[in-house]
């Protein structure tokens, strides 16, 4: 049976498949956490260093948003990194770079930029789907 235009599009994406998901408040309709220009910058670096590390489009990789607003309003670009739930604060292209290789790549929340983690998001192991110890 041929597959529809959506059921390939998230096959091309590897919506099934990716391990995090990146969401960054970036080109806003109304800017409030930073210049529109700031963001915009952060969120060309994101997309061209993932696709520069080879994370993006392909199996267990890394899938990212631009959104218009995560709320937060101050101290942008704000970022959220799912499923950890992870928020973190001022995401130029030299915090980010640090995200993507610290916490990314190494496994390691950055503190220093931490706003807040979920806890009940960080408690739960998305491999088993139950509640960690």
């Amino acid at each position: 049976m041929k597959k529809s235009a959506l059921e390939a599009k998230t096959e091309e994406l590897h919506i099934r498949s990716y391990r995090k998901h990146i969401l960054l408040c970036a080109d806003q309709t109304n800017p409030k956490c930073c210049p529109r220009e700031r963001s915009i910058e952060s969120w060309d670096y994101l997309k061209s260093r993932l696709r520069e590390l080879e994370l993006v489009d392909v199996e267990q990789g890394i899938y990212r948003s631009k959104v218009n607003c995560l709320r937060l309003c101050m101290q942008g670009p704000i970022m959220v990194v799912y499923p950890e739930a992870v928020w973190y604060r001022n995401c130029s292209p030299k915090i980010i770079e640090r995200i993507l290789q610290e916490h990314i790549i190494g496994g390691r929340v950055i503190e220093e930029f931490l706003i807040e983690q979920n806890q009940a998001l960080a408690a739960f192991d998305h491999d088993t789907g139950l509640r960690s110890s």
